[in-house]
């Protein structure tokens, strides 16, 4: 079971993400569903502890194992989902991923829910020319090795 529940007021979501650096590009997923790239990740399950579920995560749509190197961002996302009108409260942490096996190759098609999805390496230095999600990706240094940051968005 997810860690999401609706309210008169809207929706909760806990969430994690991963981020996986190769080469100065940033590993991303895209879908059949969307017009921006995201970042590899889910809700976190009833149980399960946030290292279970960005593991878990990545293995899920990667098809390869990697392990945590570090907590590298909390961030607390307010807005409103289109068309429907839903008010969402967010808080996702996102790890900094590294592999326990080769995995510089990852470049591949899934199909979740019935949406096709496709993992892409982005550069990181052309980011900034991408619709991606989270918004923050574009507006920090994914590749420094900072402290772990606190970034709240309000959409609404």
């Amino acid at each position: 079971m997810d860690c999401s529940f609706k309210t008169e007021q809207g929706r909760f979501n806990y969430r994690v993400g991963a981020i996986i650096i190769h080469e100065n590009r940033v590993l991303m997923v895209r879908s059949s569903r969307q017009p921006c790239y995201y970042s590899i990740g889910g809700r976190v399950h009833l149980h399960e502890s946030l290292e279970q579920a960005v593991m878990r995560e990545v293995y899920e749509e990667t098809g390869v194992p990697f392990e945590i190197d570090r907590l590298g961002y909390v961030h607390e996302n307010f807005f409103v989902l289109e068309p429907t009108g839903e008010a969402f409260h967010e808080l996702a942490l996102y790890y900094y991923m590294k592999p326990i096996q080769e995995y510089s190759s990852i470049n591949e098609s899934l199909v979740e829910d019935g949406v096709e999805e496709r993992l892409e390496w982005i550069p990181l230095d052309e980011i900034g020319n991408y619709e991606v999600y989270p918004q923050f990706f574009k507006d920090e240094t994914l590749a420094s090795e900072h402290d772990i940051l606190h970034i709240v968005n309000r959409e609404r």
